[in-house]
């Protein structure tokens, strides 16, 4: 029943974005990753707020495609706004990893600023509770979805598997599943392959849905195994935006398999936008979003994670001036490095 009214909340969001279409309101265009993600949930409700409560603009939402990709199409003038990550814009201000040969890497980075950093949630990885896997080494030889591939999900999920247990995609110790979200989640639902990695606020949708009519099992590390992996601490403290994620017992209830509570990798994601939108736009957008979000907050709980502190960490990637405005003027303190 839970996840049956986050559907409905989420039809709900979806309706509000088609019906507040107005007549002079300027279309503006969000990218972001597929339904059943909190960046999905998080960037659909940001736009169904700005849209519900003010007539200048209609923010209208693509959830295909993956994000790396929509950093680059904002960048050249296709997108408004987008989904992005510290570590993502990292690698493309330093050329780096899925960036790694794309020659204009550094301008197309000068050309994006930060709206407001959320968090992405804890990753987890799901198996079928009757399927034999019951630790990450039990992965070995495992079909497994680490996230879309090229994409930030993907690099994080199997690196994480890599630190925990040895096992390395690249080197064919799993076999990596190439497929987009939702097809992965249909896919996996169908038992088409053996672990199934995404990341979510805990309690998250997906996993609530899978154990409506399965018994499921939740793989992942012990506090005293995380604390233990020194490749892990260094991986997660080595770059912005990666953070500890921590899964609690019992969350999930009954038919989700845990044997402790568990920490896994977490990280921080954001909505961007282009450094030459107008900074009365941006500032309004930005003002609209948060003068709702608290209301919004008694119907719609995970939005509690959704601070104006959280919002404007340093992450790498510099305010667009137009939310700096705003967030000054509500007298949150920015880091220096998120000034713009």
């Amino acid at each position: 029943m839970k996840y049956l009214k986050i559907l409905s909340v989420i039809g709900s969001f979806a309706l509000s974005l088609i019906a507040a279409s107005a007549f002079g309101a300027e279309r503006l265009k969000m990218a972001t990753i597929a339904p059943g993600t909190s960046a999905y949930l998080t960037m659909t409700t940001f736009a169904s707020l700005v849209n519900q409560n003010q007539s200048d603009f209609d923010i209208t939402v693509d959830a295909t495609g993956a994000a790396t990709k929509h950093g680059i199409e904002l960048a050249k003038g296709k997108l408004d706004f987008c989904m992005s990550a510290p570590t993502v814009h990292f690698f493309l201000k330093k050329g780096k990893a899925m960036y790694q040969k794309l020659e204009n890497h550094a301008e197309l980075a000068e050309k994006l600023n930060l709206v407001m950093w959320f968090p992405y949630g804890q990753y987890h990885y799901i198996t079928y509770a009757d399927s034999g896997i019951k630790t990450f080494a039990d992965m070995k030889g495992k079909k497994i979805f680490f996230g879309p591939p090229g994409g930030g999900a993907w690099n994080t999920a199997q690196a994480w598997l890599k630190m925990s247990s040895g096992l390395d995609v690249k080197a064919g110790d799993v076999e990596n599943v190439k497929a987009s979200w939702s097809s992965a989640f249909q896919g996996f639902q169908d038992r088409q392959f053996d672990v199934y990695v995404n990341g979510g606020i805990a309690p998250f949708p997906q996993v609530e849905q899978l154990a409506l009519t399965n018994k499921m099992r939740l793989i992942g590390l012990s506090k005293e195994e995380y604390d233990a992996n020194d490749t892990i601490n260094k991986w997660v403290n080595g770059l912005p935006g990666r953070e500890r994620g921590v899964i609690p017992m019992g969350v999930y209830g009954d038919n989700v398999e845990m044997s402790h509570e568990i920490h896994t990798a977490g990280s921080a994601v954001g909505i961007i936008t282009r450094t030459d939108m107008s900074d009365d736009d941006v500032y309004q957008i930005t003002k609209t979003f948060w003068d709702n979000v608290e209301a919004a907050k008694a119907s719609t709980p995970w939005l509690k994670h959704i601070t104006m502190e959280y919002a404007v960490q340093d992450g790498g990637m510099p305010l667009h001036p137009g939310a700096q405005r705003y967030y000054e003027e509500r007298g949150v303190v920015i880091p220096d490095g998120s000034k713009g």
